[in-house]
């Protein structure tokens, strides 16, 4: 068999890797959107992408036969839609609480698409309708919109965790829970082929220990090929509280022994349900004074209720306290914001409150307004909980700039900002080393690192190395390799 790697090579985001069996059965494993084709190059700095069609993708969409989807995330499922709008015709198999999230995501990307092409339509059309025309046809080659979302989630089956699937007449997967967010699966493969026994697994992106609301990450069968992520291959996680506790020391020195506000820029699905889950129970728990919370995003909300509809799959901390408590997120003081004008509403609040509002990368979504609305004021703190790319608006943050530009204003830095890291969902360097050594060395024949940044990459194959792992190969993008 064969295995190709058409995203999340070298990078963080993408991921999409195709294994082709030798009866010709073609498997799609994850279909990302590659969040990293945004970023601004010179023309002549583009590096080349393989291409053997003239389609959106770097193969023929029909010829796929099935897509298997590790979890909801969009750099994980983002451009399945585009797959059907180029020609497939298959399904995609994942868990069913995947599914739910995969649906809202999809919705919330196609409805993005349609107000940009939207956008491109209704500008100035005297000085070049000609060149805005053909601007217009060119940026709906790479969108999709609810149509084809809808054609996706038709064909979306969903398959328990730790049941054997036949796939086809010589494969078979597992999907192991994988932590890292509601619904997200390890998938271990066996393919006979010449009466040869073959294990594949692809890990997704692995969760980390404790938590809140998921189940940690369940061990992997030992196998043939690892095809690992590696976003924390460098870097490890440095607090050491607890959710509830970090937020309670944030809280008190910035809503209670002064009367300010605390934004918490953060993204909808996952991490605002930890976020949401973390405060119920420290308001009903630890009864601490509760704060207003507004929870401003619509995409947020809907993503709660999925989790609150299959609670049944998350810990068993999650699931007694739900059962306590009648609910998992609503607590007093919680209020959801859905409409745009709500969310203006919410710089009238003159108590102390606490807002939660995408992106968590502070690049796009509302969170944008409240930092401008509160960049330049001394009772005012961001509190970061995640990773942000270099150049967002939150890494600047991070960074100690002064001065930023937000719109076409620049705003004075006089805000407090601060940052946790208990809300991460991926594993650390630690957490990864824990799961690759599920694996025999003597046994493992080869480990493809993906999903993650060359220097990190770099770090932890050389730990895999000093613990008696060979054969690690770090797939450039269209690399492929016969297994």
């Amino acid at each position: 068999m064969k295995l190709s790697f058409w995203g999340a090579a070298q990078q963080v985001t993408g991921s999409m890797y195709l294994l082709e069996l030798e009866d010709g059965y073609r498997i799609l494993i994850d279909c990302g959107a590659d969040m990293e084709r945004s970023k601004t190059k010179d023309a002549d700095q583009k590096e080349p992408e393989p291409k053997f069609t003239t389609g959106f993708f770097p193969f023929e969409a029909s010829s796929i036969n099935v897509v298997l989807l590790t979890h909801a995330h969009i750099d994980h499922s983002g451009n399945l839609p585009m797959l059907y709008r180029e020609g497939y015709e298959g399904q995609i198999l994942g868990t069913e609480s995947t599914g739910a999230l995969t649906a809202l995501l999809l919705k919330d990307s196609a409805m993005l698409n349609q107000k940009k092409l939207n956008a491109l339509g209704s500008g100035k059309r005297r000085k070049n309708p000609k060149r805005q025309d053909e601007k217009l046809r060119t940026s709906a080659k790479d969108l999709y919109f609810e149509r084809q979302v809808q054609q996706t989630m038709e064909n979306y089956v969903p398959l328990a965790f730790d049941r054997k699937f036949k796939i086809s007449d010589t494969a078979s997967i597992t999907l192991i829970p994988a932590g890292h967010l509601l619904g997200a699966a390890h998938i271990v493969m066996e393919v006979v082929e010449n009466g040869v026994r073959k294990s594949i697994c692809f890990s997704g992106d692995i969760g980390r220990k404790n938590y809140p609301l998921l189940t940690d990450p369940m061990p992997v069968p030992q196998v043939d090929y690892l095809v690992c992520e590696s976003t924390y291959g460098h870097r490890f996680h440095t607090d050491t509280q607890t959710p509830e506790a970090a937020l309670a020391d944030v809280i008190q020195r910035t809503c209670i022994d002064i009367p300010g506000r605390l934004i918490i820029p953060t993204f909808s699905v996952g991490r605002t349900q930890a976020l949401l889950y973390s405060l119920n129970k420290l308001y009903n728990d630890f009864n601490f004074e509760p704060i207003k919370v507004f929870s401003d995003s619509a995409l947020g909300m809907a993503s709660t209720k999925v989790y609150q509809k299959y609670v049944r799959v998350l810990n068993k901390e999650a699931r007694e306290f739900n059962e306590e408590n009648e609910s998992l997120f609503d607590f007093q003081n919680l209020q959801y914001v859905e409409s745009e004008q709500g969310s203006r509403m919410i710089s009238t609040h003159s108590e102390p409150c606490i807002i939660i509002s995408s992106s968590g990368m502070i690049s796009g979504g509302r969170v944008e307004q409240h930092v401008a609305a509160n960049i330049s004021n001394p009772y005012a703190t961001i509190l970061i909980i995640g990773y942000c790319a270099e150049g967002t608006l939150g890494w600047r943050l991070m960074n100690g700039k002064k001065t930023l530009r937000i719109g076409k204003t620049d705003e004075q830095v006089l805000c407090n900002v601060e940052r946790i890291d208990v809300f991460s969902g991926h594993a650390d360097q630690t957490g990864l080393l824990d799961f690759v050594k599920q694996q025999d060395p003597a046994k493992l024949k080869q480990i493809f690192l993906i999903h993650g940044e060359v220097e990190g990459m770099n770090t932890f194959k050389e730990l895999l190395e000093n613990h008696s792992y060979k054969n690690i190969e770090l797939p450039a993008k269209g690399q492929v390799y016969d297994l």
